[in-house]
């Protein structure tokens, strides 16, 4: 009985899979992941921040989340990293290289929360992770650094208008507290009432009460 030809089976190719996930690798880096986790953690919030809806929200596997970071709590922690470093650290050395006239530097902190698209970006996350401060030891962590070094950099500038270390510590307080109200209540006033405003607060800071 003549014996039935052997049917070949289709050859796959083995390294398809690994060239893709090589490719994700290559593609996105550990800025990418961080970028996406601070829209999630705007949008959504700090319990949808998950590798899986990261991964989906890329379009990669969750291994290639794993190429770049040990866990998710890394991930956070990098994510609160980038946002200290440019929301804190980065942007007080610009202030601080703009000019050495201690009025223009008063001046450029509190027109910070009138600058834009930029401006409504940075206050939204902001926003985001002060909420999820309120829950997590990390996150307020982040933020008490964030505002401590925020107040010693009001207070430099303070002091630096003549007033000694407790009234340019409590001027300080009033000056960010105001820049931080304005970033939330940006919508409080028209373009033209803002502006005053600020000028006025900037008066009230910077100059010596009548005795």
């Amino acid at each position: 009985m003549p014996t039935p030809p052997v049917r070949a089976l289709p050859v796959r190719p083995r390294r398809a899979r690994p060239a893709a996930a090589d490719a994700a690798r290559a593609t996105l880096t550990p800025e990418t992941w961080i970028e996406a986790a601070t829209e999630v953690l705007v949008d959504q919030g700090i319990d949808h921040v998950r590798v899986d809806v990261l991964a989906t929200q890329l379009g990669v596997t969750r291994g290639s989340f794993y190429w770049h970071f040990r866990d998710r709590e890394e991930l956070l922690r990098r994510v609160l990293q980038a946002w200290r470093e440019r929301a804190t650290e980065a942007l007080t050395r610009r202030l601080e290289s703009a000019g050495h006239d201690p009025r223009e530097q008063l001046r450029d902190a509190a027109s910070l929360p009138f600058r834009g698209r930029a401006a409504a970006k940075a206050a939204r996350i902001e926003l985001a992770i002060r909420a999820w401060a309120r829950r997590d030891a990390m996150a307020r962590e982040a933020v008490d650094e964030a505002d401590a070094a925020r107040l010693a950099h009001h207070e430099r500038i303070l002091a630096a208008l003549g007033f000694g270390a407790e009234e340019a510590r409590a001027r300080a307080f009033l000056m960010y507290g105001y820049e931080v109200a304005e970033s939330v209540l940006h919508r409080q006033g028209s373009t033209a009432e803002r502006e005053r405003r600020r000028e006025l607060v900037q008066r009230l800071v910077s100059q010596p009460l009548a005795r």
